[in-house]
């Protein structure tokens, strides 16, 4: 539908989306334009996850199709000698039961056209094909209805969206938004002509593509948690934190599932200003560091985790984003009591120095294989970890710890999924308006290494108090001493390594070896004193490898969103009197 066909009521303003239009009243329900990413990218990863779960279905239908027809047939075989007899039959007696007179030629006449309908029945028998199957969205806290109309008009594979808000004012914006897409309208009413020719068809009634409901969010969720009521995805996008709607979220989505979260609530994920806070809705401490960031997705997945766990469930990430001012994190969820005993090995808690922000890690559990040497058969035993892994001071700079977590120490990402959503992604990059910026976080997140947390120079050199070396130089060093590195997606001018931080630490000692720092300006109990006095276990070499992460250009302008608007970030809730706590905005 073009925009210029639409008619915008007096106290009403047109919003247009790739090709979806809202109309939007001041007070109904609250819009911000900034995230047309996190709608893009939304968009681009359920559809990338729609086909995968349709790839993985139908090499289960094939390897079904191929037992079936390696299974003996004798239950076939005895119909079909059954129906041969029948055909036999209906021409004229067998030899051995030959009535003593013969058939006469008009009775044999109509008998040939019946074998002959029976042989071409059997010749052209229709070959099984499988069907894509169709997937249900619940969007828990729709607001305007924006992300549930782009998701029913650009997602193939959708059988319908339920749009859920609890507020009166955002459910009325939803339908008529709806309308003006053409994805709504009443249910057909059901005739005795219509039933009997769906039945005939084997298809049910049209409904609307967007179906909306108005009320508590969580119940909504929980009226869908039995099996057979299932969606296959859940979208949360709460103005704040979504920790309220998790447990429900995480009962109500399919085996196998796509969980989506969004949490608006960095203040308290992402900063130490309100670990009371962030332990009540997370279940765990932040972290006070340059990577708090990172922390924060690891806090949110740490809580879903757990809260799957409780119901024989356990979650894969595929896509842990921080963006801006919020993290955005796709989760695919499955049952299986045997992984949810895996959960413990993939949450630790960390101790975090206050002086050169070094971790260390302390793993909750640990699981251990033990090969049973007769069969050959391996079995799992999961024990608690031992510790402290950290002593009471920074071995390091000889500060003290602060403690955060527990948290997850998993995957981040599932490289494969990010691989594929970059390919949808670049071969439409016409479909959505935000795709260069798109590309150039896949593509870190698709090489970001699967270790806990990374580092600036810029902040490692602050440590030191020298200059800082060249991104690239720092790289290089780890890499000639043969550890992996990467760029991580949360922050500007980061590094992700396999190198421990004594590691990092002795390629800054040797870049203050060549360009010296002046001791008489650090006193005496600075950290940095502490830093600068340990020997270092080899020299850097800062020699460009031909592995190093480039900081290319490219990437570089997309990844990070330019501003806007003027104070362009979270926005306000919207004002509308009815508004409850819960409604989620589209932010």
């Amino acid at each position: 539908m073009a925009s210029q066909a639409i008619t915008v009521p007096e106290g009403l303003t047109l919003h247009t989306e790739n090709t979806s239009h809202i109309l939007l009243a001041s007070d109904e329900a609250f819009l911000n334009p900034v995230q047309e990413f996190n709608r893009d990218l939304s968009v681009a990863c359920i559809r990338t996850w729609s086909e995968c779960l349709n790839e993985e279905k139908e090499n289960k239908w094939k390897e079904s199709q191929e037992r079936r027809a390696k299974r003996p047939e004798n239950g076939s075989r005895a119909k079909k000698i059954k129906a041969d007899n029948q055909a036999t039959s209906s021409v004229g007696p067998t030899a051995a039961n030959e009535p003593e007179h013969p058939p006469t030629n008009e009775a044999v006449a109509q008998a040939e056209p019946a074998v002959s309908e029976q042989a071409s029945a059997t010749t052209t028998r229709k070959v099984p094909e499988y069907r894509p199957q169709k997937i249900t969205i619940l969007e828990a806290l729709s607001a305007t209805g924006l992300r549930s109309i782009r998701y029913a008009k650009e997602i193939p594979l959708v059988k319908y969206v339920i749009a859920n808000d609890a507020s009166p004012a955002a459910v009325a914006a939803m339908q008529r938004n709806i309308d003006i897409n053409g994805l709504g309208g009443p249910e057909q009413p059901a005739t005795e002509e219509t039933s009997q020719l769906a039945k005939a068809e084997e298809k049910p009634f049209p409904q609307p593509k967007v179906q909306i409901n108005e009320g508590d969010a969580c119940a909504l969720m929980y009226n869908h948690r039995t099996e057979k009521s299932r969606v296959d995805v859940v979208d949360l996008d709460p103005y704040g934190t979504a920790a309220p709607f998790i447990d429900a979220a995480v009962q109500c989505v399919n085996d196998g599932g796509l969980l989506c979260v969004t949490c608006t609530d960095l203040a308290v994920l992402a900063t130490l200003n309100y670990p009371e806070k962030c332990f009540s809705n997370y279940g765990g401490v932040p972290v006070k560091a340059e990577y708090c960031h990172e922390a924060a997705l690891r806090l949110v997945l740490h809580t879903i985790s757990t809260s799957a766990a409780r119901y024989g469930r356990y979650i894969q990430p595929l896509l842990s984003l921080s963006i801006d001012f919020y993290v955005r994190l796709f989760v695919r969820v499955f049952s299986s009591p045997s992984e949810v005993k895996k959960a413990i090995s993939k949450t630790s808690t960390y101790y975090i120095c206050t002086g050169c922000q070094a971790s260390y890690e302390q793993p909750l559990g640990r699981v251990v294989e033990r090969v049973h040497e007769a069969s050959g058969n391996v079995n799992l035993v999961f024990k608690a970890s031992t510790g402290p892994t950290a002593p009471e001071k920074c071995t390091e700079c000889s500060q003290s710890l602060h403690l955060a977590g527990p948290m997850w120490s998993g995957p981040l990402h599932d490289p494969a999924f990010v691989s594929k959503v970059l390919e949808h992604v670049e071969a439409s990059e016409d479909k959505y308006g935000t795709s260069a910026r798109m590309k150039g976080m896949l593509t870190i997140a698709k090489e970001e290494l699967d270790t806990a947390f990374y580092f600036t120079p810029t902040k490692i050199a602050g440590h030191f108090h020298s200059t800082c070396p060249p991104l690239d130089e720092v790289a290089s060093a780890l890499l000639n001493a043969g550890h992996q590195v990467s760029r991580s997606h949360a922050c500007a001018g980061s590094l992700k390594t396999t190198a421990s931080w004594q590691d990092i630490h002795d390629v800054f000692r040797s870049w203050v070896k060549r360009n010296p720092v002046r001791m008489d300006k650090i006193s005496e109990n600075s950290p940095a004193r502490h830093l600068l006095s340990k020997e270092m276990k080899a020299e850097a070499n800062f020699k460009r490898h031909p592995q190093t992460v480039t900081a290319s250009s490219k990437v570089k302008l997309v990844r990070y969103q330019a501003n806007p608007t003027p104070n362009w970030g979270p926005g306000k809730r919207a004002s509308g009197g009815k508004r409850k706590r819960e409604q989620g905005d589209e932010e």
